[in-house]
């Protein structure tokens, strides 16, 4: 179990500020063991692990269980819930090219640009150029009045593609959920198959709003009874929508922060969101983001004075060390890939050393990580 990377030190680092400059990647690198990568959630939900992160000199950290959750909240905290929806956007087809052979494509659905267009991750991504038609589905397979096929319309850097679908708005919608799959994270696909449990698991308990193609993971720890008990202890409840996209897998390939392009995700807070939570923050209350995709919405959404504004549109908000945080108090998320643009993320939040040490006390303890994994609790830190 190895946090600090090879031969580089973490002190005298430099830190962006506000999104300007620069990190080494490398200084967000550890080793995972696999057998900490969870492939199932728990049962119940909220009976996971919670690691609390406190910061300070000597961070505090406890571990505790996520239905304990309340205990570490005060009456008049409001907690902000990402409502998206994750549909089956994986999809298998097969490529057809006059004068060439059928090739089999998988292609991930990442953002919606158009009634009856699509961006999406394809494998293998080189092979595809525009104008290629691809049918998707398993041989035989109607979906409404015939197959669900698609033409290339553009092709973009690693991969990606946009899709120009044959059908169009709720037809399109249920010929994806017709012969599309839940898509589960790499991590997960690369050991078992997706089965019938995903299509429950891979959804929180409140989602509403459909478009996300990734779960906002730190929702899917929810259970009515967890709700109940927060309604009790005085904690508001309030949602916002980020649809998740594919993106969020990607791996930093790059060697430093300021060459890495985020992708953007489409999000909405309503006005009446904003009123609510802008009311909170001016009675002392403290906002609690389950999950970083709710954070990096409300961050969007609040302005330098830290209030929350109505929010409808695209955000690809990068969020590294030095980054100084408007809106969000207190961050719940689940345990992050190396390298990864959340652990920077988190490491901004918490401090880069705070979450070091929070890594290794999960890993030499047998947290489980990524989607399906245990969560932690993170204070922010204003030093």
């Amino acid at each position: 179990m190895n946090l600090n990377p090879p031969g580089r030190a973490y002190a005298g680092a430099g830190f962006a500020l506000e999104g300007k400059g620069a990190m080494r990647v490398d200084l967000f690198d550890f080793d995972l063991p696999e057998e900490n990568i969870a492939l199932r959630p728990a049962e119940p939900r909220d009976s996971a692990r919670l690691l609390v992160v406190k910061p300070g000199e000597e961070p505090v950290l406890q571990d505790r269980i996520v239905s304990a959750l309340a205990s570490f909240l005060k009456p008049g905290d409001a907690m902000v819930f990402n409502d998206t929806r994750v549909i089956p956007a994986q999809l298998e087809g097969v490529r057809l090219r006059e004068g060439a052979a059928r090739t089999p494509v998988s292609c991930t659905l990442h953002m919606r640009v158009g009634a009856s267009r699509w961006k999406a991750f394809a494998r293998p991504g080189k092979r595809i150029k525009p104008g290629d038609r691809i049918e998707f589905g398993e041989a035989g397979e109607a979906c409404l009045l015939g197959t669900l096929a698609a033409t290339v319309a553009e092709k973009g850097d690693a991969g990606e593609i946009e899709l120009a679908f044959d059908l169009s708005g709720p037809d399109l919608d249920q010929a994806i959920a017709t012969v599309g799959h839940i898509p589960l994270p790499p991590y997960i696909a690369a050991k078992r198959h997706e089965d019938e449990r995903d299509r429950t698991d891979y959804q929180t308990i409140y989602a509403r709003e459909e478009g996300a193609v990734a779960a906002p993971t730190a929702g899917l720890h929810f259970t009515p009874g967890l709700f109940e008990a927060l309604d009790k202890a005085g904690v508001e409840r309030h949602f916002v929508t980020l649809h998740v996209g594919a993106g969020t897998f990607l791996p930093v390939k790059a060697d430093d922060t300021a060459e890495h392009k985020m992708h953007s995700e489409i999000g909405h807070v309503s006005t009446e969101t904003a009123a609510a939570l802008n009311a909170v923050k001016a009675r002392g209350g403290r906002i609690v983001s389950v999950g970083t995709t709710s954070l990096r919405l409300l961050e969007s959404a609040a302005s330098e004075d830290g209030a929350i504004r109505p929010w409808s549109g695209a955000t690809d908000i990068f969020i590294t060390p030095g980054y100084r945080f408007r809106a969000v108090d207190v961050l719940m998320t689940n345990f992050h890939l190396p390298r990864s643009t959340l652990f920077m993320l988190v490491s901004a939040f918490a401090g880069l050393e705070t979450m070091r040490e929070a890594y290794r006390h999960a890993i030499s303890s047998g947290y489980r990580f990524y989607s399906y994994g245990d969560s932690s609790l993170l204070f922010r830190n204003d030093r």
